[in-house]
């Protein structure tokens, strides 16, 4: 599955951030970058007021689905996950999903199963229990672009624990790396496990831990976290990072500190395929590059300054949780 992408000029950086003009100063006239982006317009999940109803009505099918199999019910809490994982199927329909369209090709079908699966929250359904469900099961985790990114997958199976944040696998010769965590499940583990199984597994930033520690049990994986954002819940993890880096993860992988939606978010920049795993730091809207303010959870501040230090690294492509 290869994401669609939109090209975005650095030189009109400061124009993408509108309530924050005062205080991100613009970038040098003779910044010209181009880069490409993965179109993730979404970030954080809010809670819909309808997932702590436990009656039958919350499982329902929204009147806003198209007629047909596939619909979304009144627990989804608007994250996104499936609006780009299958956009000829769903979209944003009175603050939540829907679907807008039902698959009429093979493909299509395949993209709204992923989409089912990688739901966090079960929203969505069908009528009819889907007999190749299975099938769509084992194409994770999913080449996000087998050409230009080799051995960089999307992993699913998003957790409600993280607010249905994405999670990305890198295939590398030293060890792969598992990049925040999914929903664990055996049956991606074992996938993974026939990829070469996990080596590291870093963890962007506090809110998207989710599974960490039955994916470090399944894997013995080392998690890195910057200690910043260590919490009761990571207290354990092998490597925490202290101070403000960058920190290296053997010959070509750099870690960046990049404080602001959490005290602790670090990035990871992937010199040879030149993507930059942003977390909850950066990430492409219909608008342009944003850093969603109404879910920072530190300084707003902190968190421009901080994508300033992206500007001098040579990056083609972000993925955000």
């Amino acid at each position: 599955m290869a994401m669609s992408t939109k090209a975005i000029n650095l030189a009109s950086f400061s124009s993408v951030f509108p309530s924050s003009l005062d205080k991100l100063n613009k970038p040098s006239k003779g910044v010209q970058n181009s880069f490409w982006v993965p179109r993730i317009p979404l970030v954080k999940a809010v809670q819909s007021p309808a997932e702590s109803d436990t009656g039958r009505w919350a499982k329902q099918r929204r009147p806003q689905n198209a007629d047909g199999d596939f619909f979304v019910d009144h627990t989804c809490i608007d994250c996104d996950t499936c609006r780009w994982m299958a956009p000829q199927v769903f979209t944003r329909v009175g603050g939540m999903s829907a679907v807008y369209k039902q698959p009429t090709c093979k493909d299509d079908r395949l993209k709204a199963l992923q989409a089912l699966i990688s739901c966090p929250t079960n929203s969505i359904r069908t009528e009819v229990p889907p007999p190749d469900i299975l099938e769509a099961q084992k194409t994770f985790p999913i080449p996000i672009d087998e050409k230009k990114l080799p051995g960089v997958y999307h992993c699913g199976y998003h957790s409600s624990k993280s607010y249905g944040a994405s999670s990305y696998l890198i295939i590398h010769p030293d060890g792969n790396i598992l990049i925040d965590s999914p929903k664990f499940t055996e049956r991606l583990a074992r996938k993974i496990e026939e990829l070469g199984g996990v080596c590291y597994m870093f963890l962007t930033h506090k809110d998207d831990v989710a599974d960490h520690g039955k994916w470090s049990k399944r894997f013995c994986c080392d998690r890195i976290l910057h200690s910043g954002d260590v919490e009761a819940c990571t207290a354990d993890v092998e490597t925490k990072l202290d101070g403000n880096g960058p920190w290296r993860l053997g010959q070509d992988i750099m870690l960046i500190h990049t404080p602001g939606h959490t005290e602790g978010s670090v990035c990871l920049f992937y010199m040879p395929l030149k993507i930059l795993f942003t977390g909850d730091h950066l990430l492409m809207r219909e608008s342009g590059l944003d850093i969603v303010e109404m879910y920072n959870r530190y300084s707003v501040g902190t968190q421009l300054d901080s994508v300033k230090k992206l500007l001098d690294l040579d990056f083609n492509w972000i993925m955000p949780a």
